[in-house]
């Protein structure tokens, strides 16, 4: 599928509420046991955070994108917002907090790719946009794009004011959190993964027929479509027209870290666009099969030029 040119139509509006975090990734050949000490290949240092990752997947796939975020007034702090700057992206919302530091995850990778993230959320914690300030930003976009490393009532605020606005809001509720039943008929697009909807929704999610049963759940509370990643399966995609199963494509993963994130903003972005749910899908699962084969968070997210000469994704099928 080939997006339209910015000269067919306007670029997306895309505003990102969310985490910024710097990731300390360290390598290992495996994880330690309780109590066990081994040694690490390697330590670098990537720009990360969930919001982050997703503003800078969005920006790569060709939208316009403002991020709403906060970091500590470190050098941490002022490496993320430079990163963020070199994308293109919006920082004007992103204050520092003086008495919190900026958030820090500690992501561990072993051989097989997988990893284990510990995050110490810091400013993140601290984040409270203005009402006012909130409502100019979203008069002002398409989409509003959020995740749960932020306090909870600021991404309530933040869904309840885009859809009185008329702005579409696409959450991904990682990490996985308790949520209030008015949050539901405010979300245009659910994006998480299978342990994000067995922990919802209470069901078993590790094939897509279970993964389209939690779509419904959520449709039945009021989200318009749904999408849940099932990793190395794929995803799968939910609406009101039924389900569809999208193979993932076959790559060899050194890092997975941020392939949800950037797969997210390839969808968001497809949708966006004018295309289909099941074109934002396919985009999404090609755009991950790339970030997977680089390590680190933001170095590894590709642009929509890249994801345009990866193949094909394998075919969808009716669920």
């Amino acid at each position: 599928m080939s997006l339209p040119s910015a000269s067919q139509q306007s670029v997306p509006a895309i505003l990102v509420l969310g985490s910024l975090n710097m990731d300390m990734v360290v390598r290992v050949s495996r994880a330690p046991g309780d109590g066990e000490t081994i040694e690490g290949q390697s330590i670098a240092y990537f720009p990360g955070g969930k919001g982050g990752n997703q503003a800078v997947g969005c920006a790569r796939q060709g939208a316009s994108v403002c991020m709403i975020g906060r970091v500590g007034a470190d050098a941490h702090g002022a490496a993320l917002r430079a990163a963020l700057a070199q994308e293109g992206i919006g920082c004007d919302d992103i204050p520092t907090d003086d008495a919190v530091a900026t958030g820090v995850a500690v992501v561990m990778v072993d051989d097989q790719a997988q990893n284990r993230i510990v995050v110490v959320p810091g400013a993140n914690g601290t984040l409270h946009p203005d009402p006012s300030v909130l409502a100019s930003r979203l008069k002002a976009s398409d989409w509003l794009v959020m995740q749960l490393e932020v306090p909870l009532p600021a991404v309530l605020m933040a869904a309840e004011q885009a859809q009185k606005s008329g702005c579409r809001v696409v959450l991904n509720p990682s990490p996985s959190q308790s949520l209030p039943a008015e949050v539901w008929p405010w979300i245009d697009t659910l994006v998480l993964n299978e342990s994000e909807a067995q922990a919802l929704t209470q069901v078993s999610v590790s094939r897509p027929e279970e993964a389209a049963q939690a779509g419904q759940w959520f449709l039945f509370r009021g989200v318009r479509q749904v999408v849940v990643t099932l990793g190395a399966q794929g995803a799968v995609a939910v609406d009101a027209k039924g389900g569809s199963f999208h193979p993932a494509l076959p790559v060899k993963a050194v890092d997975t870290t941020a392939a949800g994130d950037t797969f997210l903003g390839a969808l968001v972005v497809t949708l966006a666009s004018g295309g289909t749910l099941n074109e934002g899908v396919t985009m999404g699962l090609r755009a991950a099969s790339l970030c997977v084969q680089t390590v680190g968070a933001q170095p590894s997210i590709p642009t929509r030029a890249a994801v345009l000469r990866t193949p094909q994704a394998p075919s969808w099928t009716a669920l």
